[in-house]
């Protein structure tokens, strides 16, 4: 028989503001702590040299966390020309270097075809799996590591600052899967002079934005106390791209013992997936079909 996980049975999300240095699992860790909860995750990774907005999941919104590492986030990052790096970023060692620089109009117009649906390499130095064996421990082991693009839905990629000719300071917008770095990189390569991530910044991820998030401090100073509770965001926020669909008292029950349940559809068709609620609260995510909801996820009351 398994052991009972100790800790409180919180459900919700905490933004957090995470600080550069720290992996996100590590976010996950103080954050769990913080509020002896039972069960932790997060949405969407961050490099340890990243900052911004990670999602932290609690209890129950644990099962919305797909929801949240499918929806686009937006990224601020600055690249610095003329180098290339082993890891993409700031990080690795220098493996090639240009005296070109391109000038604003050029990096303008290489912006364009990095737009919509495309193809995207992700860095070697990446938790990509390579026959069950993450990308980066192969390449730190120096193996050659050659990793298959992947598709990346981009939907806004802009110049908004060019401090000096050495750097250039972006602003995207994507979907699941991107590589901030990997933008940096291959944009380098377009422009003929080389590039790696400088400096990388999440501002906001979904319906979570990094200003609202709290940081590795204001965590410590509440830790153990429930003074934390007050900043959760309820596990509904993560069904926030989904149609809501409300569900009566007997078809509640019915979703929460994994049947389908009867549900008042507004604008959704056969084959959606959506969400049930009962006086506002979740209770399951599932297929609509026939004025009835078949469960996928059901939540705790």
């Amino acid at each position: 028989m398994g052991r009972k996980r100790k800790g409180r049975d919180i459900s919700g999300w905490l933004v957090v503001d995470k600080p550069a240095g720290m992996t996100s699992t590590a976010v996950v860790n103080k954050v769990r702590w913080a509020m002896d909860a039972k069960k932790a995750g997060h949405a969407g990774t961050l490099d340890p040299e990243a900052t911004g907005v990670l999602a932290v999941a609690l209890g129950e919104a644990t099962k919305t966390v797909p929801y949240i590492t499918d929806a686009l986030k937006a990224y601020t990052f600055t690249v610095r020309l003329g180098q290339a790096t082993n890891t993409d970023d700031a990080e690795g060692e220098v493996i090639a270097q240009s005296d070109a620089r391109p000038s604003d109009d050029d990096i303008k117009q290489a912006l364009a075809p990095f737009l919509g649906d495309i193809m995207q390499v992700p860095p070697k130095f990446s938790a990509v799996k390579i026959d069950g064996q993450r990308a980066y421990k192969l390449a730190r082991d120096g193996e050659d590591v050659e990793l298959t693009a992947r598709p990346l839905w981009v939907e806004e990629l802009i110049l908004v600052d060019r401090p000096d000719e050495d750097h250039v300071v972006l602003e995207m917008t994507c979907g699941k899967g991107g590589y901030v770095r990997s933008i940096a990189r291959d944009l380098g390569a377009t422009l003929g002079c080389h590039g790696h991530v400088k400096v990388l910044r999440r501002i906001w991820s979904g319906p979570f934005e990094a200003q609202d998030g709290l940081s590795i401090e204001q965590i410590d100073e509440m830790a153990k106390t429930t003074a934390l509770d007050d900043y959760l965001h309820p596990l509904e926020t993560g069904l926030s791209d989904l149609p809501e669909l409300k569900c009566t008292p007997e078809g509640a029950t019915r979703l929460r013992n994994g049947n389908p349940g009867m549900v008042l559809a507004s604008d959704v068709e056969y084959g959606d997936e959506a969400w049930a609620s009962l006086d506002g609260k979740a209770v399951a995510v599932g297929i609509y079909k026939s004025g009835e909801l078949h469960p996928s996820r059901v939540f705790v009351a």
